[in-house]
């Protein structure tokens, strides 16, 4: 796996992050820097520990799946891309408080919550053989990025942008997952 699907990776399991964090920045009456970053730390350290135990735990079995690992990468990618674009298209609500408060445990919950798609991220990158340093850096700091920028804009313009974020992120993570799977089967 490239840098560039990794990129890709990494942004498309951001956007529940990102989507969370616009919610935060909504309910920011005046945009608070200390706070916007805490919650992208929160979600950018989850993001990027998540895959690690995955990927432990996915190179347990690597050598029974290396066969087919192409077809199990390309599922977990597509069902986790379909959740992330079911949920945006049925919507739901996420953060309805009408004021900011910082709340560690609320985070740490929040942060849990966005994360648990890259548990399975890292699985595929067991399978796939993927270095998962560089892998789950990448991640983190992608989604630290995006979570500030998403508080910024949260705050800035509101919440016109969370369902398409969503949207595309799910879309991402298909698209790679058919990537994967062409590849495995000899396609392209």
């Amino acid at each position: 796996m490239g840098i560039t699907e990794l990129l890709l990776i990494s942004v498309g399991l951001a956007m529940d992050a990102f989507s969370v964090s616009v919610c935060k920045g909504l309910s920011m009456k005046k945009l608070d820097l200390k706070g916007g970053v805490i919650t992208a730390l929160f979600f950018g350290a989850f993001q990027a520990f998540m895959p690690v135990i995955g990927y432990f735990l996915g190179s347990r079995f690597a050598d029974f799946i290396s066969s087919f690992s192409h077809w199990v990468s390309f599922g977990l990618l597509a069902v986790i891309g379909g959740k992330m674009m079911i949920e945006a298209i049925k919507g739901g609500d996420d953060e309805s408080e009408n004021e900011y408060r910082l709340n560690i445990k609320e985070l740490f919950v929040l942060a849990v919550a966005t994360s648990i798609d890259a548990l399975a991220v890292g699985i595929v990158f067991a399978a796939e053989k993927t270095p998962v340093i560089t892998s789950v850096t990448i991640i983190g700091a992608v989604t630290f990025l995006l979570s500030l920028a998403g508080v910024y804009i949260g705050h800035r313009f509101g919440s016109k942008y969370e369902k398409k974020a969503e949207l595309a992120g799910g879309a991402i993570l298909i698209i790679i997952g058919v990537k994967l799977l062409l590849d495995g089967l000899g396609v392209i």
